[in-house]
């Protein structure tokens, strides 16, 4: 037998790895940066104390901080990068907890500004405004930080958060070194008889395995690991909700929930409603464990049973060139401008695509104004990495199109949008798969897909969004989170969304202790309701309606020059309401209906 091992960075071939040069052609290229950034650093803590002396000098200050801020955002994603694409290098580690340091640094040098605008008189804001055109393209800027008066500290109580911002990260990046970079899995037998090492990529790649012995082992020697370090867990991640619950406590806020949403101007009716629609389905999910089990065959229904093609092996393979043909066929119904970006991202590599030593898990989309979208990717040859392909370049158009349309001040847009591009794509990918293969085979394969990615999307994120407020609301209360108190609640959650059909007395009472979106602060529960609106978009833009694309991409250019929810309204969608998420699942149940009669017709 054989035992397959990860190459190492320098092995990669080249063309596979993304080209960070356009940011900085060297290391030390950066590292200059770092050194004119410190050298800013006192000159826009001198604006201290002169905001409100006319709207010139406010104005001035605006664009001292603007600037600032766009020269340490790039040199963060610079060194984020390069630590990602490698966390077990030493030289990348230091290089990003320095840039970490030096945006702590940046923070504390500006903690003077938005309190200093809040002292401002909202007339004399208003006139400032008004005389002054420099300062009318700031408005909903200006809007933003006013809107948070409540929640501003004093000039000294803001720096003495800021000095401690670093602290305050350490519970997330603790467990982002433990998980990526420290924990060593196992080796099993692949259902070929070589001897493979897991990691975070192959995990999910195994699970999807048609031999059941190779799940089995699989989940339970992953979870082996968690095993032996669920009280470290329990511990870092215990001590990231407290310190949320705590900023949320010191500014006022009546929950960290209350605080997370209010970043984004959410009301948090939405998670609420999110939570409660999709309770009252759970039907939908127990059924199609249900049908898991009974097409199986199996008594015993496991949780590494609930990833496994129901039908057995793919009848379709996917090879990462053929993947980009597909990705460009199945977006064609948005538009040329949007094709032309895509070939973009292939071609001047903005993709870093395999896995390799030490390389961060998973996949994403990280940039900023002045960088390319880049995309960090562990590509396995699967349908499941052709979704995530798309899901991730829908993520990095929008980025694109926001910074080609957009000023730097209203350059980026609001993690509560973010979703929404990238699921729009991913439904319409669907949508192509289905109206290109007509074998019954095949169909049944993309319908499965498709239910299990809606399963992961809505139910599970949803199932996330619950127990993450479950966890903050325990600590709120007083209660230790313990790894016992959250593994006991985490198993009865699991019951609750996925019923009596699948066995949740397992290590899957461990899954808490190995999700990287418990520590980004209530952010989970935006996927599901991110791909119930793409749900929207893409019918709407499939169908033809009137205006629908344009409205689309009105609201992938717009930026943050409105807030979320209003930005959604201009493009026809109300996400204060349930329908939409209603309208998603209504679909699951369409597509599950259809799943249900092709198999009655094998």
């Amino acid at each position: 037998m054989t035992v397959s091992t990860l190459k190492t960075r320098e092995e990669m071939d080249v063309q596979y790895t993304w080209d960070l040069s356009s940011m900085f052609e060297s290391d030390a290229e950066q590292e200059a940066e770092l050194e004119t950034i410190k050298a800013l650093l006192p000159e826009v803590a001198a604006l201290s104390g002169t905001l409100s002396q006319s709207s010139e000098h406010l104005a001035d200050a605006i664009d001292a901080y603007l600037a600032l801020s766009r020269k340490i955002s790039k040199a963060y994603v610079y060194a984020h990068l390069k630590n990602d694409q490698d966390t077990a290098n030493a030289t990348y580690q230091e290089l990003n907890a320095r840039t970490l340091q030096l945006y702590s640094q940046v923070e504390e040098a500006t903690a003077f500004f938005s309190p200093e605008i809040n002292s401002i008189e909202e007339e004399t804001l208003k006139a400032f405004i008004e005389g002054n055109e420099r300062l009318q393209a700031y408005a909903q800027f200006l809007d933003n930080i006013t809107r948070k008066r409540a929640h501003v500290l004093s000039k000294e109580a803001e720096t003495l958060l800021a000095q401690a911002g670093e602290i305050f990260q350490g519970a997330s990046s603790t467990f982002s070194l433990l998980n990526n970079a420290d924990l060593v899995f196992p080796e099993i037998e692949d259902e070929n008889g070589n001897k493979v090492q897991l990691s975070h990529s192959l995990y999910g790649k195994l699970l999807e395995s048609s031999n059941r012995r190779v799940r089995k082992d699989t989940f339970e020697q992953f979870y082996s690991v968690y095993n032996q370090f669920k009280n470290t867990m329990a511990s870092v991640l215990s001590n990231n909700i407290k310190v949320n619950n705590f900023n949320a406590k010191v500014r006022g806020f009546n929950s960290a929930r209350h605080a997370a949403l209010f970043n984004n101007n959410v009301p948090e009716s939405v998670y609420d409603t999110l939570l409660d629609t999709v309770g009252k389905r759970l039907n939908l999910l127990h059924r199609y464990t249900a049908l898991r089990q009974q097409l199986l065959g199996i008594d015993d229904l496991q949780m590494y049973d609930m990833y496994t093609p129901l039908l057995g092996e793919a009848p379709i393979e996917m090879t990462y060139d053929e993947a980009k043909e597909i990705t460009m066929k199945a977006l064609a119904p948005l538009g040329e401008e949007y094709l032309a970006i895509m070939e973009e991202a292939f071609n001047e590599r903005w993709i870093d695509l395999y896995e390799n030593k030490g390389k961060r898990s998973g996949a994403y989309s990280s940039g900023m104004y002045d960088t390319k979208p880049y995309i960090l990717m562990n590509w396995q040859d699967n349908v499941n990495w052709l979704y995530t392909l798309v899901h991730e370049l829908g993520h990095s158009a929008h980025s694109y199109l926001t910074h080609k349309y957009q000023p730097y001040v209203y350059g980026n847009y609001s993690i509560f949008l973010a979703e929404i591009a990238s699921t729009t794509n991913e439904n319409l990918l669907t949508a192509y798969l289905l109206d290109k293969y007509e074998d019954p085979a095949v169909r049944l394969y993309i319908l499965n897909h498709f239910l299990d990615g809606l399963k992961g999307t809505i139910f599970r994120q949803t199932q996330f969004a619950e127990f993450e407020h479950f966890m903050y609301t325990s600590d709120a209360a007083g209660q230790p989170l313990t790894q016992q108190f959250l593994s006991d609640n985490y198993r009865e959650l699991n019951k609750k969304y996925y019923g009596e059909a699948v066995n949740s007395d397992s290590e899957i009472a461990l899954e808490w202790s190995r999700i990287p979106h418990f520590y980004y602060n209530y952010y989970v529960f935006q996927y599901a309701t991110g791909f119930s609106a793409a749900t929207a978009f893409s019918k709407a833009i499939l169908e033809g309606e009137t205006g629908a694309l344009e409205r689309y991409l009105g609201f992938l250019k717009s930026g943050s020059s409105q807030y979320p929810i209003d930005t959604i309204k201009t493009a026809g969608l109300d996400m204060t309401q349930s329908d939409y998420i209603d309208a998603a699942l209504d679909v699951f149940e369409t597509r599950l209906n259809e799943f249900e009669a092709l198999l009655k017709e094998q």
